[in-house]
């Protein structure tokens, strides 16, 4: 299958909990775009998972990591460290995401906190934020083939116990997806 040029970098705050970014990873592999991230996004939303998920241990959240590093291909993003202390955003600590994103040469940051990285600061990097939702919306009118499969895939593989499409829809929608499900629910039938 043929990369796709199109670059995307996924915020820590899309990476957790587990129905979001497995959808997101089955997108990342549908060759549309191309999802990267850093240690520094690895660490972030490993951080907040082990802080909400006491009963999860370091090395589960670790080949969690590893397993992401491993299905998408050049995914992670090095070597733009040196870019962080050059930058203004309105949180300091999402400076590395931008970092990411500049020296990845993305065109989109995934992210639910589109306030932290403005359009000013973003834009003359040729970078813009997206809610995961619209995000995913605007590749549903672009390639409904690609987030349908991503959809059919991740549910696929929820067989113990198997889900209902329904059911599936319902937790997307709780994770803050809602024009993405609301798109989904026309196609419930072969998801």
């Amino acid at each position: 299958m043929k990369s796709s040029r199109f670059i995307v970098i996924y915020d820590a705050c899309v990476l957790y909990p587990a129905p979001l970014p497995d959808f997101l990873m089955w997108l990342g592999l549908s060759g549309q775009f191309r999802a990267r991230w850093s240690l520094q996004i690895h660490e972030e939303w490993k951080r907040n998972l082990l802080k909400n998920r006491p009963d999860l241990t370091r090395e589960q959240v670790d080949r969690t990591a590893e397993l992401m590093d491993l299905a998408v291909p050049d995914a992670l993003v090095s070597g733009h460290e040196d870019l962080i202390a050059g930058l203004n955003l309105p949180d300091d600590d999402d400076r590395h995401v931008l970092a990411a994103a500049i020296r990845s040469n993305a065109s989109v940051i995934v992210t639910f906190n589109e306030k932290d990285f403005p359009e000013q600061v973003l834009s003359p990097f040729g970078i813009e934020a997206r809610h995961p939702d619209v995000f995913v919306d605007e590749l549903f009118d672009l390639a409904p083939a690609a987030v349908i499969h991503a959809a059919q895939q991740q549910r696929k593989q929820l067989r113990h116990p198997p889900m209902e499409a329904e059911r599936f829809i319902e937790i997307l929608l709780k994770q803050g997806l809602v024009q993405t499900c609301k798109s989904l629910a026309m196609y419930k039938a072969i998801l």
